[in-house]
């Protein structure tokens, strides 16, 4: 566990002690942003402008009005927000869940793996690119499961903040290398304008704003707090500052990709197709940037793959979690038995699901499974507004009171928040279901 920052004498933390709350956060943001959100970003850009920016801040907005309510859940009642669903809801929920999160691993980790492996393959090239993808995909998979199981939360939690690190500097150094016009930046960011794009402007602002800040591992974050050694309400002040500084960060990188992809209306690829999309890009931006073009889009390439593995350990090291805490709801004689108060690397449902994610999804590699994806998508739209409702839900129960109920505010926005996901599920669910 890591030591808690302390006050100075006027009773407000430190700068010092500022950094020293900053951690889950970020973990929250490389998690949450891999190749196909910065691909989304820029996509969106390059069809409607910079007019879309204010997106970008109200989807930050509300993911992290739905993950402070994980957390205050979670530091009200010493339970997870699984063990809650559990408790009051019951397990059959636990168990439909765990259904999804077998579907949603094995498609998001093979998204990965062979985000993963183009990247690395634009980066040092094989022979072969299809077999380059191949070999690198699988060879970050198991360098994500060595980090994992070999660093700690310690060692992981630094090396994420690194990578984060990376991808602020070169989205942002890339969006103020290729010089917007800066007024039309501040315009799109406070005011609320939907381009018509072709029709299809209400489309890509859902994309836009489902796309900030992940959707399953959101209820990661419990678990990195209790990493992290965050228990009690008295630690909800510092988890609010570290969530707002890691959404703050998301949606940074979101408008960084807006502004580049506005600067290359004609770019043609398919935003579907994630990294593929994002090399593109790197091609156009070192065509504009000239002389310094090359070096740009070098950084650009890196920048990309740090995103995509950094999303992928993220993934790898929390999402095992998530499995392990639900085999412990469901194998559980009652409703009274304690559960263990941290989730077990090593322990056989960790572990075992840990080396399931990092291998059997490799088969997506070679193959494609068009219609299993279009139910995967149809669920996946449909989860954010979800966990809102759970949250919402289980702040009313008697166990919960005071500061774990939340503000009047957070309640409308999480409120507001089911309404908006559910209608951009919805569309994307219709659209997917029933395509133009």
């Amino acid at each position: 566990m890591t030591s808690k920052p302390s006050p100075d004498q006027s009773g407000s933390p430190s700068a010092l002690s500022l950094l020293a709350v900053l951690g889950p956060g970020f973990v929250v943001a490389a998690t949450g942003v891999g190749a196909g959100d910065l691909a989304t970003g820029a996509f969106t850009g390059s069809k409607m402008g910079l007019a879309i920016l204010w997106v970008v801040v109200v989807g930050a907005v509300l993911k992290f009005v739905v993950n402070e309510g994980v957390a205050r859940w979670q530091l009200a009642t010493d339970t997870t927000l699984l063990e809650g669903v559990a408790r009051h809801i019951g397990r059959w929920a636990i168990g439909l869940f765990v259904l999804f999160l077998l579907l949603w691993t094995y498609f998001v980790a093979s998204a990965l793996m062979s985000a993963s492996g183009v990247a690395m393959q634009a980066i040092w090239p094989l022979e072969s690119p299809q077999r380059g993808k191949i070999l690198y995909g699988i060879a970050h998979s198991v360098l994500a499961v060595a980090l994992a199981q070999l660093g700690g939360y310690a060692w992981f939690e630094q090396i994420m903040k690194m990578c984060v690190a990376v991808m602020f500097c070169v989205v942002v150094g890339t969006a103020v290398a290729i010089a917007p016009d800066w007024a039309a930046v501040a315009r799109g960011l406070v005011v609320p304008r939907i381009p018509a794009a072709n029709g299809e402007g209400l489309t890509w602002t859902i994309a836009l704003m489902g796309g900030i800040g992940g959707t399953v591992t959101i209820l990661s974050y419990g678990y990195w707090i209790r990493e992290d050694g965050r228990r009690g309400l008295g630690e909800l002040r510092n988890c609010r500052i570290d969530l707002a500084a890691g959404y703050a960060v998301t949606a940074i990188f979101g408008i960084g990709m807006v502004i580049v992809g506005s600067q290359f209306i004609e770019i043609d690829a398919d935003p579907s197709k994630g990294t593929t999309f994002i090399l593109e890009l790197g091609k156009a931006i070192e065509l504009k940037l000239g002389a310094m073009g090359r070096y740009a889009r070098w950084a650009f390439v890196i920048g990309a793959w740090s995103a995509v593995f950094s999303s992928m350990l993220g993934v790898w090291q929390s999402v095992p979690s998530i499995f392990a805490d639900c085999w412990q709801l469901l194998t559980r004689k009652s409703q009274d038995d304690a559960l263990a108060s941290s989730v077990n690397p090593r322990s056989p449902p960790y572990l075992g699901y840990q080396l399931l994610m990092a291998s059997a999804p490799a088969l997506g590699l070679w193959a494609s499974f068009v219609e299993i994806q279009k139910f995967y998508a149809v669920v996946g739209a449909m989860f954010v507004p979800l966990l809102a409702g759970v949250i919402l839900w289980l702040q009313t129960r008697s166990e919960v009171a005071g500061a774990g109920r939340g503000t009047w505010f957070l309640t409308l926005v999480l409120v507001v928040g089911v309404v908006i996901f559910l209608v951009a599920g919805g569309l994307e669910a219709w659209g997917i279901i029933w395509p133009a």
